[in-house]
């Protein structure tokens, strides 16, 4: 299979798969899902678990890290959280935004995931804590 790339995640990583439905656009990589989430969306278990049950029969046992990739404005409903949590390959989520409001809103979440959760300014960054994440599991 030749090398496909994405702008989404650095160069030297292969994506793996890519699907979306009306709610969001997901990009896979070996152990990450990149998420980009449609504008004016909120986000909830009810329009992202066909998003997340396609991930995780793609990823399998592997462990992965969830990054939100917040390149538009919509909403979370956070108390979905907790479906999430209850996802053992699951280690860690990361934020990507550089927008106050984002950022806020992000630290509101936070309080909602039981595991590693880290609100950073790059994909690179968030590549960066989660290859820190994956290596302590």
């Amino acid at each position: 299979m030749p090398k496909i790339t994405s702008s989404h995640f650095p160069d030297t990583l292969e994506l793996r798969d890519f699907f979306s439905n009306e709610a969001a656009n997901v990009y896979l990589y070996d152990n990450f899902a990149v998420v980009e989430v449609t504008e004016g969306t909120t986000l909830s278990f009810k329009n992202g678990f066909t998003l997340l049950l396609k991930g995780l029969s793609i990823i399998g046992s592997k462990p992965w890290i969830y990054v939100s990739n917040r390149i538009n404005s919509y909403s979370v409903k956070p108390t979905d959280y907790k479906y999430l949590n209850k996802v053992p390959t699951l280690k860690g989520l990361a934020i990507v935004s550089t927008s106050t409001s984002e950022i806020n809103n992000a630290h509101l979440e936070k309080a909602f995931f039981t595991k590693p959760f880290n609100i950073v300014n790059s994909l690179d960054e968030a590549y960066d804590w989660g290859k820190g994440i994956l290596a302590k599991n």
